[in-house]
């Protein structure tokens, strides 16, 4: 057999491979979707944030972990009795907090006698709470305005919130969403209420 030397310009081209080349692209692209399904899952639902304190005992103990749902909050408005999970005034450098939301726009609230007044008819609270020693700026009617929501922790007596001026009224930009499901701690693990 003789050998040649030099450049063999008679080499047949490799031929493409059309099949394979869609076998990969459809595995490109599925992995694409389920890349952007888990971010969009995590963006939405993932956010994850400790309570800090007694204020909202006995619903949620200190130190116990919640999941929040941020996308709820992009298509709807909090409501009377949401648990919610705000910054205080914005303040990036404080913890989250996690408080009940009783008054969202346009409502007008007011703490009488240790009761919850909310436009002038007394409150329905979600569970079994104590009446209030200080009303703190509730003990005059407040008018919440466009985008404000009054919060209360469920352990009134001892909860940092609306009622203090330091707090106020809690801003729905500063809102980061709903407080859906708790573990750890003493409470174990399940849907806040």
């Amino acid at each position: 057999m003789r050998r040649r030397s030099g450049l063999n310009f008679n080499r047949q081209r490799r031929r493409f491979n059309m099949p394979l080349f869609k076998e990969v692209l459809s595995w490109i692209f599925d992995l694409t979707v389920v890349i952007a399904i888990a971010f969009l899952l995590v963006i939405a639902f993932g956010q994850r944030t400790s309570v800090v304190g007694q204020a909202m005992a006995d619903s949620l103990k200190n130190k116990d972990q919640v999941l929040v749902n941020r996308l709820v909050y992009w298509v709807t408005s909090p409501k009377a009795g949401d648990v919610i999970v705000f910054l205080p005034n914005g303040n990036e450098k404080s913890h989250y907090y996690v408080r009940r939301v009783i008054g969202c726009p346009g409502d007008t609230v007011e703490i009488k006698d240790g009761a919850v007044f909310v436009n002038d008819e007394p409150y329905t609270e979600k569970g079994n709470v104590a009446s209030m020693d200080e009303a703190g700026l509730a003990s005059e009617p407040i008018q919440l305005q466009e985008g404000e929501y009054f919060v209360l922790g469920d352990n009134r007596n001892g909860s940092e919130d609306s009622r203090l001026a330091n707090l106020g009224n809690v801003k729905k930009e500063y809102i980061l969403g709903k407080a859906w499901l708790h573990f750890g701690g003493p409470s174990g693990f399940g849907r806040v209420k």
